[in-house]
């Protein structure tokens, strides 16, 4: 892929870092957060315990991943005016990702959510075959799901998988790159580097894009430390992986706007004006945009 198409500089730049960020972390793989029960979380259980560890959390998003979101808002503002639009993907709770860029009130129209369940609901096969929560870690769904889509190709593909190492993500994000898209990895670096790949390759979804977003997500999500036990509670990536979602939408409405191009975006449906101006805009993509079920 060449520089143009993914940002250049900036965007291999922006790799390079995250994949060598190991300055903090232990062997394991894993940034040193200290005890259980220490730093932000301290050992109290209680809803200003999780409102702690959910802010810090997103101030490590905000402090250090700047400059790869900044990157990914290049690359899709550059893609819009060309044709392309992004195409999302993500499995479990990582479709919480999907559908703040995909379909979004205030969102962008030129987004489409690709998702396991197109199987049944586009590729019209038994709904038992997804039912199984251990089916994203097959590697053969990203080339089921990818044919029920209509590509362009300045599309630009963001992949989104907290743990990273799951079959059917690593290989979307594969494909999608052996096509000559520009691939963005949402992550969690910590877990990551602390698991094995299940896609056949080895790799992990980091070592596969072309720009990496670290949703600054611990190993296991959840970071509260429950006292006495080896347990924790309170996940950070879903939070997180919108307030990336939120930044990277707000930089390309930004960018577009300052090169002169109309901001495509929807308006609420709850609104009375919302139905007719997301239908006029939905019109310029065709079936390129699909819509989820409510």
């Amino acid at each position: 892929m060449n520089a143009e198409r993914t940002g250049g500089a900036h965007a291999e730049a922006v790799v390079r870092d995250a994949r060598q960020e190991d300055a903090a972390r232990t062997d394991g793989g894993r940034l040193d957060r200290g005890a259980a029960g220490d730093g932000p979380s301290g050992a109290r259980i209680d809803d200003d315990a999780a409102v702690r560890v959910l802010r810090t959390a997103i101030d490590r998003v905000v402090n250090t991943q700047r400059e790869p979101i900044a990157a990914v808002a290049d690359l899709i503002a550059d893609a819009i005016p060309a044709g392309g639009i992004v195409q999302v993907f993500g499995t479990g709770h990582s479709r919480a990702f999907a559908m703040e860029i995909a379909g979004r009130a205030g969102g962008l129209v030129p987004a489409n959510m690709l998702a396991v369940k197109d199987l049944v609901f586009r590729g019209g096969e038994d709904p038992a075959a997804i039912l199984d929560p251990l089916v994203e870690r097959d590697p053969a769904l990203a080339a089921r799901i990818l044919p029920l889509h209509d590509l362009h190709p300045r599309d630009v593909f963001l992949v989104v998988s907290s743990s990273g190492g799951n079959g059917s993500t690593v290989e979307m994000a594969r494909l999608a790159k052996e096509r000559g898209h520009p691939v963005v990895a949402v992550t969690s670096l910590e877990h990551s580097r602390g698991i094995t790949s299940r896609h056949p390759s080895g790799l992990r979804l980091f070592e596969v894009a072309d720009v990496v977003i670290d949703n600054c997500s611990a190993y296991g999500d959840a970071e509260l430390a429950i006292p006495g036990a080896s347990l924790t509670i309170c996940p950070t990536s879903s939070v997180t992986g919108a307030v990336i979602a939120q930044m990277i939408t707000t930089q390309v409405c930004a960018r577009l706007l300052a090169a002169g191009h109309e901001v495509p975006v929807y308006v609420s449906a709850n609104v009375p004006e919302g139905d007719a101006h997301n239908e006029r805009m939905e019109a310029r993509y065709g079936t390129r945009v699909t819509h989820s079920e409510p």
